[in-house]
């Protein structure tokens, strides 16, 4: 096997492990019912995070290099929209997701009992649709890898 297909395995593999997680992560937040579930559910949203930040990383880094490999990638379109598009996601988080979800944060810090807050679910409503957004832009980035259009 050749390092390009080595590459090429690492990169299916990142998609999987990387981005798998970040679909899921709204999902795990809005099953909780008290305070303490919640609680529990961001650390486990956090956990699932890191997977997202492992395999992005890799994502990127396998992208470029076998378009360096291969420069010819780059006078592809769908490469790169799936570039561009992944750097947009990429700029979601410390833009656009973290300043949403650190009064997320802060709220779930500074709560006592074990009611939710009602003003958590106006803000998590708001942090999930960019989320939402994210995971519809890389459904089009992994659409366009497997369907290559010129």
């Amino acid at each position: 096997m050749n390092l390009y297909r080595v590459l090429v395995l690492i990169h299916v593999f990142s998609a999987i492990l990387g981005l798998g997680p970040g679909f899921v992560m709204i999902y795990v937040v809005t099953k909780a019912q008290t305070l303490t579930e919640l609680r529990h559910a961001y650390v486990i949203r956090n956990r699932l995070h890191n997977f997202v930040m492992v395999g992005g990383t890799l994502l990127l880094l396998t992208g470029l290099i076998m378009g360096a490999m291969n420069p010819l990638l780059f006078q592809l379109k769908w490469y790169v929209i799936s570039l561009i598009l992944f750097l947009i996601a990429l700029a979601f988080g410390p833009v656009v997701l973290s300043p949403k979800s650190k009064p997320i944060k802060a709220l779930l810090k500074q709560s006592s009992g074990d009611v939710i807050p009602a003003e958590y679910y106006s803000m998590a409503k708001d942090l999930f649709f960019y989320e939402r957004i994210e995971n519809v832009i890389f459904l089009i980035i992994i659409a366009l890898m497997i369907w290559k259009p010129v």
